[in-house]
């Protein structure tokens, strides 16, 4: 607890250059405007096998973002985004719209259990920039549906704002490291995209996350440059 008798939120990441659901928890812990700790464990260094067995990640089977808030524990980004929410408020996370609010949460979903080989081909690593790879007719079918939600997010309830939702919502911040990924592979998008990427990135935020990766020692040679999962 912190001094004042409050509960301490402690957040557990692996690398912020490359794990991409670090980034997301991290982003929704952030816009609850709540203080936190944080803890960065290096992802498949020679420590994190015997790390991820200890008490702190037992929860979760070994896997980051975990959310630990005095006994209670969640894990997985995207129940760490409904936590946040039940924490401070909703209107932090999702749009006021009742149908606003659907789709977001849908395209939150679609994000969190899809896209499997846009993951696979175009790992996250927001220390690089790369000419655009042969991507496979999966990856480009991956990044067309990516668009097009992005496209009807912004056509059907995003004039209030820069982002898919108007205001910077939770269905941002599990995009957010898709824009990272598009940035890192030079994968082409359309003006609209790039307006929406530029804005991403430019929110203070992602911009913390990813200056902080910029400091880093660790590299994990798999996501340089070659495919992996992060």
């Amino acid at each position: 607890m912190t001094a004042n008798g409050e509960d301490v939120l402690k957040l557990i990441l692996g690398n912020k250059a490359y794990s991409s659901w670090s980034m997301r928890g991290w982003l929704a812990v952030k816009a609850s405007g709540l203080d936190f700790e944080e803890l960065v464990v290096p992802l498949y260094n020679d420590t994190w096998d015997e790390r991820r067995e200890g008490d702190e990640f037992a929860p979760s089977s070994g896997k980051v973002p975990l959310l630990w808030h005095d006994e209670t524990v969640v894990w997985d980004s995207l129940a760490i985004i409904e936590y946040c929410a039940d924490l401070t408020s909703r209107e932090h996370y999702w749009p006021e719209d009742l149908a606003a609010r659907a789709m977001a949460r849908s395209m939150a979903a679609e994000m969190h259990s899809g896209f499997s080989a846009l993951r696979r081909e175009c790992p996250m690593n927001v220390r690089r920039n790369v000419p655009t790879p042969d991507l496979s007719d999966e990856a480009v079918a991956d990044i067309n549906r990516v668009l097009t939600l992005w496209a009807q997010a912004r056509a059907r309830h995003g004039s209030g704002g820069p982002f898919l939702f108007g205001g910077w919502s939770a269905v941002d911040m599990m995009y957010a490291p898709v824009v990272t990924r598009f940035l890192t592979w030079s994968i082409p998008v359309p003006p609209f995209a790039r307006q929406y990427m530029s804005d991403v990135l430019r929110h203070p935020h992602v911009a913390q996350w990813i200056d902080a990766a910029q400091d880093e020692p660790w590299v994990i040679e798999q996501f340089e440059g070659g495919k992996g999962t992060a």
